[in-house]
């Protein structure tokens, strides 16, 4: 296994790749869809429905807690045939809160990868969302200062991607995206000229799944489940 010696630029997505995220989420799925307690639809049912209303809200809202929120209402209100009350608004916004309450979890090897990396090469945070939340998340992490640049892009396409080798003058040859996501991280990356890392989660969110696009040589697509292997490549 050979190292890049040469200086790169690793651009490194957050939620579940530097920290846990869509494990709160599903928990908190898991709860609403037993307290909403359908007659009719089993809970996979359930959540293929909200699975659509979350899709919807993004396209019109973007992402974020309060976003998240909105999805979980329309999906009671449409298998409810009704919207909720004051108190079934609240229980559904204290599903949210949950997630915005837990602590940032980092994923194992992070916190020790991360330092040797940005001493040997240049790390830019790519990650998209609602900016204000993604920001105060990398706050929060304490792994802030191992970034020389940080990008928040409401979505991640190869247009993003294009604008973000524009805004450093990268170098398509020496610039890699690392991230969990086929549909947001690598995919779009390598459409935009740039190599990609694929970093294996389990429980990568439903909406990010997709098919990993072969790379076009000269780029080049590494796979890896364990964050510290980054190391043994750069």
């Amino acid at each position: 296994m050979t190292s890049l010696l040469s200086r790169q630029t690793l651009l490194l997505d957050a939620d579940d790749t530097l920290w846990e995220n869509n494990i709160y989420f599903e928990r908190a799925i898991a709860g609403f869809i037993t307290y909403l307690d359908h007659r009719q639809h089993t809970p996979s049912e359930v959540r293929q429905v909200l699975n659509r209303c979350e899709h919807a809200t993004i396209e019109a809202h973007g992402y974020g807690m309060a976003s998240f929120e909105r999805s979980l209402v329309d999906c009671f209100t449409e298998l409810s045939e009704g919207p909720p009350t004051d108190e079934q608004r609240q229980r559904i916004a204290s599903f949210a809160q949950s997630i915005a309450d837990h602590a940032i979890e980092l994923l194992p090897g992070v916190a020790e990868t991360l330092p040797r990396l940005a001493k040997r090469h240049r790390l830019i945070l790519v990650t998209k969302g609602n900016a204000r939340e993604q920001q105060k998340k990398l706050d929060r992490s304490g792994i802030h200062t191992h970034f020389t640049a940080v990008e928040i892009p409401p979505e991640k396409h190869p247009d993003a991607y294009r604008e973000i080798i524009t805004r450093y003058t990268l170098a398509h040859e020496t610039t890699w995206m690392i991230g969990n996501s086929p549909r947001s991280d690598i995919n779009p990356a390598l459409a935009a000229g740039l190599h990609a890392v694929y970093m294996h989660h389990p429980n990568t969110w439903v909406l990010e799944h997709d098919s990993l696009w072969q790379p076009v040589p000269p780029q080049r697509l590494i796979q890896l489940d364990r964050f510290e292997a980054l190391a043994e490549h750069f």
